[in-house]
């Protein structure tokens, strides 16, 4: 099935079938319809994201880490103080080992600014340095689409992330397709058209419990015939624990590589900073199964946990390329880690 929205100017979606028709209804509420992205319509240019708004998204990470971090140290190298900073990087999710290689370098380093400005050095060191532009996908052969795969378990807001996606990539001019590759879930498909329909791009599904490596074969038969530039598939959230649903991603990548030699898709795991370890536990199983190029972390502004952060960076050595912030379109913001730094200290 390739269903694509009509222009502004129509005002009506138009439809094109190939096989079934789509269970979406337009007019008529779908139970999976998704939420609303929150500052307005998809077209407008966005204002840049500053350190402010980054910082709002790390009020509570901060009110944990960095408000207990200047209670404790102050300006003392008092033992006991150090030990309760570990503490208290460990309970932002830095992970046990991390938080105690951080407190070790920034007491070794005796900074003359205080305690305060060791920890922030020791943490911005941990971060791997970002390339002057922010992260486009990546277009390795000449007349085919970037390709963009998007994983994680359900929850984490994988489909509202590719929403917030495309209207970004829109927004740099491209010409955008979703393929709808989640067969797993009965409603996922009509929730990714839901999507299609409000940031206005075209979109492949076939049927429910349909291969989905035969949807992103068609989507990218589809992006060659429209020259599209960028292909955002959404896959089935699956538990990194359920070894058929992880071989499956394996196989649509070998469709890609089928249907288009030569493209390296980005493959990019969505993470619920809410969860914690367990999401990096989640990280890592996806990083064996599929090798991952980046990391969405999203919902930074509902949890204290954002110190996760710099456990991603170490752990896999996987850059983080984006966090959520809110519920905004403009709330996915490229991850800078100066900025990054400078909104946990704010």
């Amino acid at each position: 099935m390739f269903w694509r929205r009509g222009s502004a100017e129509q005002g009506q979606p138009s439809s094109a079938t190939e096989g079934q028709p789509s269970p979406a209804t337009e007019g008529q509420p779908s139970p999976s319809a998704p939420e609303t992205l929150a500052s307005g319509d998809v077209g407008t240019t966005p204002a840049v994201a500053s350190e402010a708004s980054l910082a709002s998204g790390l009020s509570r990470t901060r009110g944990g880490l960095v408000a207990r971090l200047r209670s404790l140290v102050g300006a003392s190298d008092d033992p006991a103080a150090w030990e309760e900073v570990e503490e208290a990087l460990i309970a932002a999710d830095v992970g046990a080992v991390l938080a105690s290689e951080i407190v070790t370098r920034a007491r070794a380093d005796h900074d003359p600014a205080g305690p305060e400005a060791a920890v922030r050095t020791a943490l911005a060191a941990l971060l791997s340095p970002r390339p002057g532009t922010p992260w486009t996908p990546t277009r390795t052969t000449l007349g085919a689409p970037a390709v963009v795969l998007i994983v994680g378990v359900n929850g984490t807001g994988k489909t509202t992330t590719i929403a917030k996606l495309a209207a970004r990539e829109r927004r740099r001019g491209q010409r955008v397709l979703l393929a709808a590759a989640d067969t797993f879930r009965a409603a996922a498909v009509e929730q990714l058209q839901a999507w299609a329909r409000r940031v206005d791009v075209p979109i492949v599904a076939h049927g429910p419990g349909a291969d989905p490596s035969a949807v992103v074969f068609d989507a990218l038969d589809a992006a060659v015939a429209r020259h599209s530039d960028v292909v955002i598939v959404d896959t089935a959230g699956r538990l990194h624990t359920k070894h058929n649903l992880m071989a499956e991603l394996a196989k649509i990548r070998r469709t890609i590589d089928k249907r288009q030699p030569g493209i390296v898709p980005d493959v990019l795991f969505v993470l619920d900073a809410t969860t914690g370890q367990n999401g990096l536990a989640q990280a890592e199983a996806f990083h064996a199964a599929t090798g991952l190029t980046g990391i969405v972390l999203t919902k930074l502004d509902s949890t204290a946990r954002g110190g996760i952060v710099f456990a991603i960076e170490q752990t896999l050595g996987v850059p983080v390329l984006f966090v959520g912030v809110g519920e905004g379109q403009d709330d996915l913001l490229p991850f800078d880690p100066a900025s990054f730094i400078a909104a946990l200290f704010a």
